[in-house]
């Protein structure tokens, strides 16, 4: 006579079904838990041991020169000046984030310095911020090293790290840091860079463009006359003769 069924232990069933659910959720959340545990411990290490852009960690204090002292100025457009009794004047407005103003730099910056620190001229760096929030950072924290005397170091500096246009190269931890590489390690120069403590002054250097009849960066004025290169390209020689042409 076939047995009949023994009965089924639906309860026996029911438990071990919730036991291996529960044990696929415990899985998953302590994977979660884990894979968060280690994404935070990646972007902690990626905040405070991320490699510097190699630009910025070649930059050194080796080839600082005086230091140099300059003032900002109502009477200059709030521009960066040297040698202010000279009555031989350039002006050079620039953006940190133009490549052209790159070009110039690259190729007169040693001539304007020598200018600067021969008092041959008065020379007005005009600062502009014209192309993004990177060129008002950069802008605010070359006035910042003003006080330092390393405005010419720190001007040559931002323009050897020059990136693509708000690329994250000017952000105020790089700035601090090209600053530290420079040698100005002041916590007041530290606090200028971070509080923006110049953002008015950059504003007025950028009010001041168009009452000054410029319309792009690099623009230079020679003794007040608008300096007009012959070619694309920016010629140490031509700069120098129109200098020379246009003394006194």
């Amino acid at each position: 006579m076939p047995k009949e069924p023994r009965p089924r232990n639906d309860r026996k069933v029911k438990n071990a079904g919730d036991t291996v659910t529960r044990n696929i959720v415990i899985g998953m959340v302590a994977l979660v838990v884990l894979s968060g545990l280690i994404f935070t411990v990646i972007d902690k290490r990626g905040s405070s041991e991320l490699s510097l852009p190699a630009t910025i960690e070649s930059i050194d204090s080796s080839n600082n020169g005086a230091p140099l002292v300059g003032k900002v100025l109502e009477e200059n457009d709030f521009g960066i000046s040297f040698n202010d009794e000279n009555p031989f004047r350039i002006d050079i407005w620039e953006d940190f984030q133009c490549p052209y103003c790159k070009f110039f730099e690259t190729e007169m910056s040693e001539y304007l310095e020598t200018l600067v620190r021969d008092n041959q001229a008065k020379v007005v760096y005009h600062m502009a911020s014209f192309l993004g929030q990177e060129s008002v950072r950069a802008a605010n924290a070359v006035n910042c090293a003003v006080s330092e005397g390393r405005f010419i170091e720190y001007h040559r500096a931002l323009y050897e790290v020059q990136a693509s246009e708000n690329s994250g190269i000017f952000s105020n931890k790089n700035l601090v840091e090209i600053g530290k590489r420079l040698g100005i390690t002041s916590p007041e120069f530290e606090s200028c860079v971070n509080d923006q403590k110049f953002a008015d002054t950059v504003s007025n250097v950028g009010k001041s463009m168009k009452e000054n009849g410029v319309e792009g960066t690099p623009t230079v004025f020679i003794n007040g006359k608008l300096w007009n290169r012959t070619s694309a390209d920016f010629k140490l020689d031509e700069f120098k003769a129109a200098v020379e042409a246009a003394r006194p």
